[in-house]
């Protein structure tokens, strides 16, 4: 009989809303996904999608104003919407690394990087300052800044971004997590600088069994770093499976949409689909399928009605009804 692994990250139903005079709800609406052990998972889609919101709220990280009002969220056991703060401040930065956007409004200025890595050793493993010390300059070397002996003492503005980048995912792995969470960690770098990025929490994953969920916009990160993608458009998330049925066959139109729009080797010279509009602001998602006033396919009487899960192939879903009863074929939509 084969045993089913309990997923490092589970989330189920996750609904946030906007909280205040200016409420609103559905934000980020019915979400689920897992993250197992050793693997990558991308959440993905354009900006104003939910991605940053649903990966902050798994550490508690969201402002205020913000409240997750349904679902579930489990990491290793643990209930995160129900953690006490004492224990939320035991997972973060230990169990679970994070490495943020942009590394230099995230890492303290006044701090030393050595100082910085080596904090959350002294605060969650309890080493001396001299030990902790000796870790930090020994992660740095782990990933690959050169002269770590030297850099352990500089500040973050005395680095280039890659460095700070790297100095992050150090930080991230000083605890040696069960999970990184990475939010767009290589948007500001240049294309050689990404590459390095990629390579090296490839190698960390592969070394440490990390799981590791990014959030992410670029489709060719995704391909080239991920084991399954998780979809998002307007807080739902439309399209879940392994990245490669997903990049070869794409189920829901807003996926083929993104795909088509992005440049392929051997398409010069070649005009982009472009996706027409934009993604709706909170409070003007339409009803049912929040993608229909964009979707080529839509079909007013059935993408206005609520949009039920579908699987057309195992471990592939899919939210669109016309997808489900093959009304459109991955044909059509290509």
């Amino acid at each position: 009989m084969t045993t089913v692994e309990t997923p490092v990250l589970s989330v189920r139903g996750l609904t946030i809303d906007l909280a205040g005079a200016n409420r609103q709800k559905g934000l980020v609406e019915d979400v689920s996904f897992d993250v197992p052990q050793g693997r990558s998972v991308a959440l993905i889609g354009e900006s104003g999608c939910g991605k940053t919101l649903t990966a902050m709220s798994i550490l508690r990280l969201l402002p205020p104003e913000l409240r997750v009002t349904g679902g579930e969220i489990r990491f290793a056991g643990t209930d995160m919407l129900s953690a006490s703060k004492r224990t939320l401040r035991g997972i973060r930065g230990g169990p679970v690394g994070m490495v943020f956007q942009d590394p230099m409004s995230s890492l303290n200025p006044t701090m030393t990087v050595g100082d910085q890595i080596a904090e959350a050793r002294r605060l969650h493993l309890g080493e001396s300052r001299r030990q902790a010390r000796v870790k930090a300059r020994e992660l740095l070397e782990r990933v690959g800044i050169a002269n770590a002996a030297r850099r352990v003492d500089v500040y973050p503005f005395e680095m280039s971004g890659g460095m700070q980048q790297r100095v992050m995912i150090a930080a991230a792995i000083a605890c040696e997590p069960k999970l990184v969470i990475a939010d767009e960690p290589t948007t500001a770098l240049d294309v050689t600088i990404q590459a390095e990025i990629l390579e090296l929490l490839r190698s960390l994953q592969e070394q440490m069994g990390l799981a590791v969920l990014l959030v992410t916009h670029d489709l060719g990160v995704v391909a080239d770093f991920c084991d399954d993608v998780v979809v998002m458009y307007a807080g739902h998330v439309v399209e879940r499976a392994p990245v490669e049925p997903l990049f070869a066959q794409p189920q829901h139109p807003y996926t083929r949409a993104l795909l088509d729009s992005v440049p392929q080797a051997g398409r010069a010279r070649t005009m982009l689909d472009v996706i027409p509009g934009r993604v709706p602001p909170a409070g003007s998602f339409p009803a049912g399928c929040r993608f229909q006033p964009r979707c080529r396919f839509a079909v007013e009487e059935t993408c206005a009605a609520p949009q039920p899960e579908f699987e057309p192939r195992p471990g592939h879903q899919c939210r669109c009804v016309r997808v489900g009863t093959h009304e459109i074929s991955l044909e059509k939509v290509s």
